[in-house]
């Protein structure tokens, strides 16, 4: 078979601007977007391309790389690099939905792709809380929701949140969700107001965020972290350079490093914040252990949001989430939260507030906690050889990839091996630089020894890199 090296794409290559290498890749890209290069064309070898646009073929091999991380080609080893078959979003979905079928009648396949709590008795309690709920008033059940409905649901959140620094709190302040991301997609609403707003994240962050600001027509501008959470110097001058009126970050439990950001350095993060009077979300949707510093609510009640639910401690099934506003902010959020849902169903609500005041609730909770931590002390003793970032009380791990592997290629062996894990890639901004690394989801609902044969997989997968495009 021969390579394919349209004439055309030379002259489309010397207009672009930048760096030799995103020239290549930019515009091979394109070209297979457009058609003009086809699914299973075949490109030039790296020294023969190099010699063709008269560049060196350490560029060549880099734009190649690049590509082939991406999934828009695939190199075979002993037959040359070729245009890979298209992977859209609905394709990965489609995949992910395969991926859990597989895992349920194959022992050899395992998602990693988001955590999965163990049941050490929450369903039992959950299907009791169900069916305690259909005895609930029979007005109850044919009724608009009502703010002065739910008193007795919002006080049992106060109760449940009762251990977490949150500053003034009481049940008026509580604001009841579909989850965290609802949470976060409502608190953008409500802070949101400008004609053109912009949002700040972390340069790595949780998705939703920049979701959440794709359905508002937001801008997202990246701020720069090290192993302590956001840089407070970097959050100045993103501030000073693009009007944002949020930050959206996750100091307890960061998305996906795992990392925490400490008390001093929140406290320097606020600093700059209140100089510019720009408000901050905090994301605690994923600490499932103890608070170890004051929420930004506590510090900064006048600026900081807070967002959590039950996904990580109980179940995220049912899909329960919760708001809360700054100090004298709480009526705007309400107001977002009735406009866009009304709220949550009365039957959902009676659920929560059952399980949230069962005194058997939060005794499961720790029970939980363990079991994940067991799972995460497998993963450990299993990659601890290499770059790996963790916490028993997170529900993931963050490994940083040896020399040979790049995330892309990665991700898809380890699919290959049946094991689905998530590219450093997908929590970057789309014009950020992601690093050669993947996140590693706990997933309580395998046994521990099936955990750790994907574990082992991995480690062989990291032992064994592929053979390098020849340059």
């Amino acid at each position: 078979m021969g390579t394919i090296w349209p004439s055309n794409l030379t002259g489309t290559l010397a207009g672009k601007p930048g760096p030799k290498y995103k020239r290549v890749a930019d515009t091979i890209r394109l070209a297979v977007q457009n058609g003009t290069l086809q699914i299973g064309a075949k490109l030039p070898p790296v020294r023969e391309l190099a010699y063709q646009l008269s560049i060196t073929p350490g560029t060549v091999a880099r734009a190649y790389t690049i590509l082939t991380d991406e999934g828009v080609l695939k190199a075979e080893v002993g037959r040359g690099t070729f245009v890979a078959e298209r992977r859209t979003k609905v394709l990965d979905d489609v995949w992910s939905r395969q991926l859990h079928l597989l895992e349920q009648a194959n022992p050899d396949h395992v998602s990693l792709f988001s955590p999965r709590l163990v049941d050490v008795g929450q369903v039992a309690l959950i299907r009791e809380a169900l069916r305690k709920s259909a005895d609930c008033d029979r007005l109850a059940l044919l009724n608009y929701p009502t703010r002065d409905a739910y008193r007795d649901v919002r006080q049992a959140v106060v109760d449940w949140l009762s251990d977490t620094a949150l500053g003034p709190l009481d049940e008026s302040d509580i604001v009841l969700t579909h989850g965290g991301q609802n949470a976060v997609m409502t608190v953008l609403q409500t802070i949101l107001q400008d004609s053109e707003p912009t949002i700040l994240v972390e340069d790595l962050s949780y998705a939703g965020f920049r979701r959440a600001a794709e359905v508002l027509r937001a801008k997202v501008v990246g701020v720069a972290i090290d192993e302590h959470g956001v840089i407070p110097e970097a959050l100045e001058v993103a501030i000073r350079n693009s009007g944002a009126s949020v930050l959206c970050t996750s100091p307890e439990v960061h998305n996906p490093t795992g990392t925490f950001t400490p008390l001093e350095r929140r406290q320097a993060i606020l600093a700059v914040l209140k100089r510019h009077g720009v408000q901050v979300m905090e994301d605690d949707c994923y600490r499932m252990g103890e608070a170890r510093a004051p929420t930004y609510r506590a510090l900064a009640p006048e600026l900081g949001w807070h967002v959590t639910s039950i996904s990580k401690s109980l179940t995220p099934a049912l899909r329960v989430g919760f708001a809360i506003a700054p100090v004298g902010k709480t009526s705007a959020l309400r107001r977002m939260a009735e406009y866009g849902y009304f709220g949550l169903a009365q039957p959902l609500a009676e659920v929560t507030r059952i399980l949230l005041t069962d005194p058997r609730s939060k005794p499961l909770v720790q029970k939980v906690r363990a079991e994940m931590a067991e799972y995460v002390r497998v993963a450990v003793n299993v990659l601890g050889a290499f770059e790996l970032t963790w916490d028993s009380q997170v529900p993931f791990v963050w490994l940083r990839l040896p020399s040979g592997w790049r995330a892309g290629a990665f991700t898809r062996a380890a699919e290959a091996q049946g094991v689905q894990l998530r590219s450093a890639d997908e929590f970057a901004l789309r014009d950020g630089r992601a690093p050669n690394a993947v996140r590693i989801a706990i997933n309580g609902h395998v046994t521990l020894a099936r955990f750790e044969s994907a574990m082992l997989r991995l480690r062989s997968l990291l032992d064994n890199p592929p053979e390098q495009i020849s340059v």
